[in-house]
């Protein structure tokens, strides 16, 4: 068999189970989270997750970046590294990286046949969960000696939260996944703070009174060091332009021999909030106690690739793709918006997921919008552009629907031919993957 038919022979393996991720928000509100799969998964697999050293990284917001910053500066201290990321933009393997490298196709063929008669045994299995084990199989397959696991929804109960980390890691929280995880930050903080485990320390990022309330009084339970950038780890952003930032962070509870405990880290990652997700990354290698200098973390930070995080894909007249799908988001990317375009308007592609604060969204953005194009990415869970559409209306903003994806990406750059107004994607990682898609097929 050749290997594009093994791989998708795989794919089709993986999506014959539940997949959560496909389902509306109703059904994911009744489903029957648990770790025993998982852990009884591991255990006939023979446990590889415990081969290597792990940093867990839960939140909201800014996860999979500060994921991204972690497992590069691991790779610059020379560390073979293994990262684990959900949703992928437009390939599976994407979801389970090795030293910045999605695993091949014939690799992943070869895993869903080395697990298949472990999940066999297993009943009720879904498709994130043994995606997972897959993972935590190749990195133990494969060498890996240092691994970042970013998680896939809430915490408590999340696949990946069968690991005993060296570090947990909760970036930003906001509301998303109500239906799922609570509908206030109290609720929300509690299924993050799920990762965390007896005596491992914790690193958080800057959090809102309500959910701070909540991680202290969880990491004090579990007798868990909890150290807080923005009050434990100071951190000022210094300068900020399209080829990036530069920042520092105090280190000096890290220094030795009397050196200068002011860290300064530059990272291509552009806004606000990236500049919070550096600090907090380079918190949390400090913390994990695996071996790293402040030289390679520096290193590392500049060199980290994350794609569909405020990307420009071209500067004039400028083509953005972004992943932000709920509202804090979105009042993050009209901040990083006016940052760096001061004062432009945009042509926004649009789609979103049934269960996202769409007026929400609508709203952080208003002032920029100078037209929504709205359309339906290729998924189960994509809101019809009739609905979205009646909310934009009831949001004062111009709109029309063009689909499928592509057209509507056709659509927002013959718009901006004509005055120069930036086309952005955003709303739903799925429209943005099939926006970046047809941009690179243009």
């Amino acid at each position: 068999m050749d290997t594009e038919t093994a791989y998708n022979n795989a794919l089709d393996y993986l999506y014959s189970f539940v997949d959560y991720s496909l389902k509306h928000s109703s059904e994911l509100a009744k489903a029957d989270f648990n770790l025993d799969r998982m852990f009884a998964l591991m255990e006939s697999l023979g446990n590889p997750q415990s081969k290597y050293p792990i940093i867990h990284v839960a939140g909201t917001k800014g996860k999979g970046s500060t994921s991204a910053m972690c497992a590069s500066g691991l790779q610059v201290a020379g560390y073979k590294v293994g990262l684990y990321t959900s949703p992928h933009l437009l390939d599976y393997t994407e979801r389970i990286q090795i030293n910045g490298e999605p695993i091949s196709h014939e690799q992943l063929a070869e895993l869903v046949e080395e697990i298949k008669p472990a999940v066999s045994r297993v009943p009720f299995l879904t498709t994130f969960e043994i995606t997972t084990a897959l993972a935590f199989l190749a990195f133990g397959k494969y060498g890996v000696n240092a691994a970042v696991f970013e998680v896939g929804l809430g915490g408590r109960l999340d696949a990946t939260n069968i690991v005993t980390p060296k570090v947990s890691v909760i970036t930003s929280l906001s509301y998303d996944h109500t239906a799922v995880l609570g509908n206030t930050l109290t609720l929300i903080a509690g299924e993050k703070a799920g990762i965390i485990k007896d005596g491992v320390p914790v690193v958080s990022s800057p959090q809102k009174e309500e959910a701070l309330t909540v991680l202290e009084r969880v990491a004090k339970l579990k007798n868990s060091d909890l150290t807080l950038v923005g009050r434990d780890v100071k951190f000022e952003l210094i300068e900020s332009s399209l080829e990036g930032q530069r920042l520092t962070v105090d280190g000096g509870r890290w220094t030795v021999n009397g050196q200068s405990s002011i860290v300064k880290l530059r990272i291509p990652l552009l806004g606000n909030h990236q500049v919070e997700n550096a600090a907090t990354a380079y918190t949390a290698l400090k913390v994990s106690g695996i071996p790293i200098s402040d030289e390679q973390i520096q290193k590392g930070f500049s060199q980290v690739q994350w794609r569909a995080r405020f990307e420009i894909a071209r500067r004039d007249p400028p083509v953005i793709f972004d992943s932000a799908h709920n509202q804090d988001s979105f009042a993050k990317l009209s901040e990083t918006l006016e940052t760096y375009f001061p004062g432009r308007k945009v042509y926004l592609i649009f789609g979103a997921s049934e269960d996202k604060n769409i007026p929400g969204m609508f709203a952080e953005l208003k002032s920029k919008i100078k037209k929504i194009i709205i359309t339906r990415a290729d998924h189960p869970r994509a809101l019809e552009v009739e609905k979205i559409q009646q909310l934009a209306e009831q949001a004062g903003a111009e709109s029309e629907a063009v689909t499928p994806v592509k057209s509507a990406l056709a659509r927002a750059l013959e718009l901006s031919s004509k005055d120069g107004s930036i086309v952005l994607s955003a709303g739903s990682m799925f429209v943005t993957a099939e926006v970046m898609s047809a941009w690179k097929n243009k």
